[in-house]
């Protein structure tokens, strides 16, 4: 494609580069147009005598067209029916969802793609939480135009090895909310955790099987969390959640420990991730079993936000998985903990 000033005499038919103001300083010539004869009437009447065109070439493939190649490779050549693409539209096509669910993305080919000149492609992260109807992914072309080559050696990066963008929708599971504490705070507990961790579960499709409370006095009561969670797994649960007066401090711990005691296997103690760190991991008769942290009480986005969707979508976190989310997982403070990082002093 060229792309640079001419006289407005030879400007007929070209695409007009940018837009043009007239006299009153309202727009009198939108950017992207053909011009017509009537248009260079019009640029002759503001006094301009040269304007910036781009003039495709033979190879070219235009802003709209090479923006729905590139969207279409990018899901791959069997459509996902949770993802739809919008427009095109001034050289953008969106992806938008169509269920709940969890986005893949292949970030290397995607560093790739953003690599050919004049194309460009952005997602949000990875495993990211998805509601229906929201904007996951957008191509935007910079030209009006860029060569056949740039659009074929796209699509060649987006079926490379299946497909670049993907949307795994949410499973309607049934999931058990087993709290735990000192007897005389059932109903703090209760009050603290049940609201927002429904709130965040119903959100997501999930169905609440039920909500118990296990007092933790002595070893009696890592017995009966290791019975509790034998029973509702008995019952049909898909995904457990275990939250309670105090977090899980050890690997030896009482959670981590009924955990063994039912047969299970705990799969990580802590997290690198803040609010979240006291965060286990773990899973019973090929049930994943959250051991959720102090912030679980807050609605502001914490680790449980994470990790709840993926759960859900059917992964199966490894500790690898979780040490990985190191890596921007410094997130804003919940007033809710009992030490927030804004009260330790500095030395």
């Amino acid at each position: 494609m060229k792309f640079g000033p001419v006289p407005v005499a030879n400007a007929g038919g070209k695409i007009l580069g940018h837009n043009i103001a007239g006299a009153d300083g309202r727009r009198a010539l939108k950017k992207g147009k053909p011009l017509s004869a009537a248009d260079i009437e019009r640029l002759r009447e503001l006094g301009r005598q040269v304007v910036y065109v781009a003039e495709l070439e033979s190879d070219d493939v235009g802003e709209n067209a090479a923006a729905k190649r590139i969207a279409v490779a990018a899901l791959g050549s069997e459509t996902s029916s949770n993802l739809r693409l919008s427009g095109p539209a001034a050289g953008r096509v969106n992806f938008l969802s169509n269920v709940l669910g969890v986005l893949r993305v292949d970030a290397e080919r995607l560093t790739r793609l953003n690599e050919i000149p004049g194309l460009t492609a952005a997602t949000l992260k990875s495993h990211s939480p998805v509601r229906t109807r929201q904007i996951v992914a957008t191509v935007k072309i910079i030209p009006y135009a860029v060569p056949e080559q740039s659009v074929q050696a796209a699509e060649s990066i987006c079926a490379a090895a299946g497909t670049l963008i993907r949307l795994d929708g949410l499973h309607d599971q049934n999931v058990a909310l087993i709290l735990s504490g000192s007897a005389s705070i059932r109903e703090r507990v209760l009050n603290d955790f049940d609201a927002p961790l429904c709130e965040r579960l119903e959100t997501m499709g999930a169905t609440i099987q039920s909500v118990e409370f296990i007092p933790l006095e002595d070893e009696s009561g890592e017995v009966a969390l290791a019975e509790a969670m034998q029973r509702q797994i008995s019952a049909g649960a898909g995904l457990i959640i275990l939250a309670g007066e105090t977090a899980i401090m050890d690997q030896h711990d009482i959670a981590p420990r009924a955990v063994a005691r039912a047969g299970g296997t705990v799969i990580c103690v802590g997290a690198p991730v803040d609010p979240g760190n006291l965060l286990m991991l773990a899973e019973l008769n090929a049930v994943p079993i959250l051991g959720a942290p102090g912030c679980a009480r807050s609605r502001k986005t914490n680790i449980v936000d994470w990790i709840l969707p993926r759960l859900l979508a059917g992964d199966r976190l490894t500790q690898t998985d979780i040490t990985a989310m190191g890596h921007g997982g410094l997130l804003e403070d919940v007033p809710e903990r009992p030490m927030p990082r804004s009260r330790i002093r500095n030395s």
